[in-house]
């Protein structure tokens, strides 16, 4: 049986990490109109469906439009 409060110190700042870039992702596309790939609804089903760091980064990766 593993310990989960052996890892409570490594997962609790991930968690905070990943729920910010996730927060910062979905602000950032429901405030902007234009992106360099897809539409609104595709990088939130994205974002949200990939919830972990993949969505998010994938939005600032391939996404985002430079203004």
């Amino acid at each position: 049986m593993v310990n989960l409060t052996e890892y409570l110190p490594f997962l609790i700042p991930l968690v905070i990490l990943q729920l910010a870039l996730l927060g910062f992702a979905l602000h950032h596309i429901l405030t902007h109109q234009y992106y360099k790939r897809g539409n609104r609804t595709l990088w939130l089903i994205i974002c949200i469906g990939l919830m972990g760091f993949i969505g998010p980064i994938l939005y600032f990766a391939f996404g985002r439009e430079e203004s």
